[in-house]
């Protein structure tokens, strides 16, 4: 009876588990081209890019791994897919998906948008309004920042603190968790990455306290620490000139006054300069410290335990801009259980990240290895035209010589003619000698 019992138990907890563990959405393409009939493009524009399915030029599966990659430079991007509305109220809100930057992007959007059901898809764009937007934003080396956007009330709210995103070419997890007791947690490779609560890492309600709008600093009050030193007095030698003309100086020897003006030697830092005389601080007896204005209770404060709470969840999308089209999305998942969603992360990118990162390294070797080559082969190239180069200057110096000795030989063949002129006597002698 006792193992009756337990096995009972174990039924009983599976049988709670999987009531409690719901997965509204959960898209990692695997049935090629179909996904079409459960993505629809948005037609708001009529040059949006276009997405393609693949696995990239690198993975650790080459069809788990197939996501929806785009694929024109400088463009925007919108697609989304529909599944059953929901409410988070009262449990876990849990949006996960992966990202693959693998065109090692210079400027674009990595980030989900959670819509309410009621979007219009062929008409989402920029400015639709949404309840959630998540993932990875890149631009430049300045942003490298992963978004937490909330919309609260009809109005979007960023987080305040700053969340640095991977910016390597290899695919990685990300993960929100938004829990009912109004915290949050981000996650990267299933590894936390951030946490917090709500009220105090977005700017959703009004502060709970408030400076006192009728408390003021006494006149009376001293805040200096320190003050001057009365009885300190400047040094009678302590006023030098910041600058002093050149003692070395000399007038040029061309300068002339009438034309130049009247000269003056170039001014110099003087070495005697003290700078500013200032008197020396000392603390000050009457120093109080700083005066704090007091707080009272916010009137427009009223606290809201269901800012995590969003009524009618039904459309996951892609809106994005990019400037160097390549990453690729996959892997998506919304749920509300947290466990699931690890576990599916696990099975998912988790399994492929290591065979994918083999093999984009397995690439760059070989990459590297050609450049080398390349490089290699270039220098050779070079080194024999300098070769060349060398031989044609050294047959032109060699073309040049021989052409000396020709006119050496048809002058002396001329001086030997005119030996018999009785004008060219001496002359010719003395050449011939030379």
């Amino acid at each position: 009876m006792g193992k009756i019992q337990v096995l009972s138990a174990l039924a009983l907890l599976l049988v709670v588990y999987s009531v409690h563990a719901t997965v509204y959405f959960r898209e990692e393409f695997s049935d090629g081209d179909e996904w079409r009939s459960r993505w629809l493009d948005s037609k708001h524009k009529s040059d949006y890019g276009e997405w393609k399915l693949t696995a990239g030029k690198f993975y650790g599966d080459a069809e788990k791994d197939k996501g929806l990659q785009t694929s024109q430079d400088a463009r925007f991007y919108a697609s989304s897919a529909r599944f059953e509305s929901f409410s988070n109220e009262g449990k876990p809100l849990v949006i996960q998906f992966t990202v693959k930057h693998e065109q090692k992007i210079d400027c674009g959007g990595g980030y989900v948008k959670v819509f309410p059901a009621d979007l219009d898809q062929a008409e989402m764009h920029g400015d639709s309004s949404y309840y959630i937007m998540f993932g990875p934003d890149i631009c430049g080396y300045s942003t490298k920042k992963v978004h937490v956007i909330f919309n609260y009330k009809g109005k979007n709210h960023l987080i305040k603190k700053e969340i640095k995103c991977k910016d390597d070419e290899l695919t990685h997890l990300y993960t929100l968790i938004l829990n009912p007791d109004q915290t949050y947690i981000v996650k990267i490779d299933n590894e936390k990455v951030e946490s917090g609560s709500l009220e105090d890492d977005w700017d959703f309600l009004p502060p709970k306290k408030i400076k006192d709008p009728e408390a003021k600093k006494p006149e009376d009050w001293d805040d200096h620490a320190k003050i001057d030193d009365t009885d300190d007095t400047k040094p009678e030698d302590w006023d030098k000139p910041e600058n002093i003309p050149d003692p070395d100086a000399k007038k040029p020897d061309d300068w002339d006054e009438d034309m130049d003006g009247e000269w003056e030697p170039p001014m110099i830092p003087n070495p005697e300069y003290k700078g500013e005389w200032k008197p020396k601080q000392i603390d000050n007896p009457n120093y109080k410290g700083a005066w704090v204005h007091p707080e009272i209770d916010n009137p427009e404060y009223s606290p809201d335990s269901n800012i995590y709470k969003f009524d009618n969840i039904g459309v996951l999308g892609l809106d994005l801009w990019q400037v160097k089209s390549g990453t690729i999305f996959d892997n998506f998942l919304i749920t509300d259980d947290l466990k699931e969603a690890e576990d599916i992360g696990n099975e998912t990118w988790g399994v492929t990240k290591e065979p994918e990162r083999k093999m984009k390294q397995e690439q760059d070797d070989i990459k590297r290895k050609e450049d080398e080559e390349k490089n290699k082969e270039q220098e050779m190239e070079a080194d024999e035209d300098e070769d060349t180069d060398d031989d044609e200057e050294g047959d032109e110096d060699l073309d040049e010589e021989d052409e000396t000795k020709e006119d050496k030989k048809d002058a002396f063949s001329e001086i030997e003619k005119d030996e018999h002129n009785p004008t060219w006597g001496g002359a010719a002698n003395v050449v011939k000698g030379m």
